[in-house]
């Protein structure tokens, strides 16, 4: 009766340890299952130099939301991104995104300002006006051979 009796207990705190490290993958790894907090937009840029899907995108310094995804439309050639962007975060269709880096070598972040003037983007929509990162070592190698003009 007592081999039961440990088995039970055993099978118990495994279970209980599988719900914990369950909960915990979901909500550190930030994975969303069942709830829909965010919607997309998209946004076309002549080059995604550095962009990785989960980058960080930003509004005002704070983050927004991530990249959701990168395509290329080679019928226009141009890189499409696409942004989750958080729910109750407003983006307007005179918004503009920019790539950027975070520090002189860090990583790529997608940078929105967003606007004001015309109506709200509705999920789905395109962010029009955009601007592609600059080329640090395009720029390095511009200047140690003389090609930079004052």
């Amino acid at each position: 009766m007592k081999k039961y009796h440990y088995e039970t207990v055993a099978g118990i705190f495994v279970l209980v340890g599988l719900l914990g490290v369950g909960y915990l993958v979901v909500n550190l790894g930030d994975v969303r299952l069942f709830r829909k907090d965010s919607y997309t937009l998209s946004a076309r840029f002549t080059s995604v130099s550095g962009l990785r899907m989960g980058n960080p995108v930003e509004m005002l310094g704070i983050e927004i939301g991530q990249v959701g995804g990168l395509e290329i439309d080679q019928k226009n050639q141009a890189a499409i991104v696409t942004l989750r962007i958080k729910k109750g975060i407003n983006i307007f269709d005179d918004a503009m995104a920019s790539i950027k880096t975070a520090g002189l070598i860090g990583d790529r972040y997608v940078s929105v300002d967003p606007g004001g003037a015309g109506e709200i983007l509705k999920p789905g929509g395109v962010i029009a006006e955009t601007e592609s990162p600059v080329d640090i070592e395009e720029l390095v190698k511009k200047y140690a051979f003389g090609e930079v003009k004052k």
